[in-house]
């Protein structure tokens, strides 16, 4: 498994990926899932890929190599919707030639891609390819695309990164995101490449491969723990019972009688015990008692 994520933001784009492809008691392979088609001073573009590795590395060979049926590749494409397109008709061929021999040995074709950059006289673009080789493109509502196990790491996208988020906060976002996830799942792995890059600049100026021993990603693992954990302490536990107007951190008001839905036991199991009353203590972090 993987996860990738990439951001577009009014100051450039920001590509994060893992490069861990397989995970198990005693067998654990990388490979890195992030390519930069570049021709300085002309266009910086970014693939990375999530799915079957065999697919996707057929796919970044095409796309190096070949011409569309229009006669323009990745490295004449007028506009990122056109290489976009390039890379879409990618997909589909290795689907036209392998999908049917990869279904007789019980094998789906399962890809996603992310690709996004800037070519000379449009502004930064970003796009999320499917298995289909149909894509979607970033705006200002959705400004960034995960791939592969995304779901542990979106919350704090969701919380923090804007369009007009600055360039290192936004990388420093996808860290601490890569992070939760490298805690979750042990199918995302180290070592990670980190591309910053700013628009306008067609070129690649900023890159890292981060591993375990890179001072700054040790920095955030220790600690965003630690705040994580200093902020949970410091939110007060919930209060039982009492009147909303006393407290604000009142979980369950006297005026109200909630219930749980309960099933009955069966005959000859049940007592004549009836259910007792709920909670009518409540008790803060303060050690104030209320009847």
């Amino acid at each position: 498994m993987t996860y990738c994520v990439a951001m577009r933001l009014e100051a450039g784009l920001v590509f994060l990926s893992d490069s861990r492809t397989n995970a198990g008691v005693d067998q654990v392979s990388t490979f890195r899932k992030m390519t930069v088609f570049e021709n300085p001073g002309d266009r910086m573009m970014v693939l990375m890929s999530a799915g079957n590795l065999s697919i996707s590395q057929s796919i970044r060979q095409i796309i190096a190599e070949r011409k569309s049926a229009s006669g323009k590749s990745i490295w004449t494409a007028a506009t990122m919707d056109e290489a976009a397109q390039i890379v879409g008709e990618a997909v589909r061929t290795v689907y036209e030639r392998d999908a049917k021999s990869l279904r007789e040995f019980g094998i789906d074709f399962n890809v996603s891609l992310i690709f996004g950059g800037q070519i000379k006289g449009e502004r930064c673009r970003l796009f999320q390819v499917y298995s289909a080789g149909n894509f979607i493109e970033s705006h200002n509502e959705n400004t960034y695309f995960q791939i592969g196990e995304a779901k542990y790491g979106k919350p704090i996208i969701d919380r923090v990164v804007t369009p007009a988020t600055p360039l290192d906060e936004a990388a420093k976002c996808a860290l601490i995101s890569m992070d939760s996830t490298l805690r979750s799942n042990v199918s995302v792995g180290l070592p990670l490449d980190l591309l910053i890059y700013q628009t306008d600049t067609l070129s690649v100026t900023r890159f890292v491969t981060i591993d375990e021993k890179n001072q700054y990603f040790r920095t955030i693992r220790d600690t965003w723990g630690k705040q994580l954990k200093a902020i949970f302490e410091g939110i007060a536990d919930p209060i039982w019972n009492a009147t909303s107007e006393t407290d604000p951190n009142v979980l369950s008001t006297s005026a109200t009688r909630n219930q749980p839905v309960r099933v009955p036991p069966p005959e000859g199991v049940a007592t004549s015990n009836t259910p007792g009353p709920l909670q009518t203590l409540a008790q803060d972090g303060r050690n104030r008692q209320q009847h």
